[in-house]
């Protein structure tokens, strides 16, 4: 899962961001990127640095600068659309350089949206899913209010997103929204924090807003609103937290496995959303139609997996057999990586890359 953090105060945003990001890191990812509101930074005034890789390579990137900004997002990413790589790495602008923004979830009808974005003379920059949120908030933008853009764009994707977005043009705000994809206001003194995790959070408020599913905020340093994505204003309580930072990593549970053990049905639910049909029966698993035609020709699959995984593989190949007609086999990835398989081109390996 990727990690999302932004800031907005009177401290310099740099040093905020990039040391959410390392709180962030136990999460896993392959690059990472920030944005931070620089008037300096022509011709848009906002300032993007990507790296492939730890956090550490973004910091050799930034060298120190923190560019005088007190307004930034930033984000970890793992990739689900694109290869890791420098263009594909978050955050994402518009074709005017102006929108920029970090989300983590999959948008299933981005391709369709690109097509019609591409059709409007739309230039893309990368190859991932999240960059069309960017440009169809632009889009939306030539005929409507920055915020009304921006829930327009909510109701016209599909899938899952946490997201955090900065208008070089609202120089003072970031925008959130949340749906099937975790996000937190940190509610501070003169500052506010936007995070995917608590733990980028403790070290600076214990006093947080969640936000549920359905819902975005406008966050200034003073102030925030929270609204539905129907342009309904609701107020939220403000929970305090009694964790340090390796408790809200945690959750405030006594343990990862614990956590993830009550984290399931929001899991499955969030894993659902977006993909899965129910008055058509169907669930629409993007990823593969880019290999639907190798696919067709498989003949046989093996599941590498380790710990719980495993069974979670073993799972999944009662579920093959008895849906798809072919024949799966299971083995522990600790004893699969020494063996030499038999693996024809008509051999699927499906490896469930985490247990617990």
């Amino acid at each position: 899962m990727c990690g999302i953090i932004g800031y907005v105060g009177k401290k310099k945003a740099v040093p905020v961001l990039v040391g959410g990001l390392k709180q962030l890191e136990y999460r896993g990812y392959d690059s990472s990127g920030i944005a931070v509101l620089d008037p300096t930074s022509k011709p848009n005034g906002l300032r993007t640095i990507k790296a492939v890789g730890k956090v550490v390579e973004l910091e050799k990137k930034i060298n120190g600068k923190d560019y005088g900004s007190t307004v930034g997002i930033a984000h970890t990413r793992w990739a689900t659309h694109g290869k890791p790589s420098d263009r594909n790495s978050h955050p994402h602008s518009d074709c005017s350089g102006k929108i920029s923004l970090v989300h983590n979830g999959i948008i299933e009808n981005y391709r369709e949206l690109k097509e019609l974005l591409i059709g409007k003379g739309h230039k893309f920059s990368s190859d991932t899913d999240s960059e069309v949120v960017a440009h169809l908030i632009e889009e939306f933008s030539a005929k409507l209010e920055f915020k009304d853009a921006i829930l327009a764009t909510l109701n016209e994707i599909r899938g899952t997103y946490g997201l955090a977005i900065l208008n070089a043009d609202e120089p003072g705000r970031i925008y959130v929204a949340r749906l099937g994809s975790p996000l937190l206001l940190g509610i501070g003194k003169n500052e506010n924090i936007i995070a995917s995790d608590a733990s980028a959070i403790v070290r600076y408020t214990d006093k947080v807003v969640y936000l549920d599913d359905g819902e975005m905020a406008i966050v200034e340093a003073d102030s925030y609103e929270i609204m539905t994505i129907k342009n309904e204003k609701i107020q939220k309580k403000i929970d305090v937290l009694d964790w340090s930072i390796e408790q809200a990593q945690k959750q405030g549970f006594d343990h990862f496995m614990l956590k993830e053990i009550f984290e399931q049905p929001a899991a499955v639910s969030s894993a659902m959303l977006g993909r899965l049909m129910v008055e058509e029966g169907m669930a629409n698993l993007g990823g593969l139609k880019d290999v639907k035609e190798r696919l067709g020709k498989i003949n046989r699959i093996i599941i590498s997996s380790c710990g719980t995984s495993y069974y979670a593989g073993l799972v999944g190949e009662y579920m093959l057999e008895e849906f798809a007609g072919i024949p799966v086999e299971v083995e522990y990835a600790s004893e699969f990586r020494y063996r030499s398989p038999v693996i024809d081109e008509n051999t699927a390996v499906l490896v469930i890359s985490q247990s617990g």
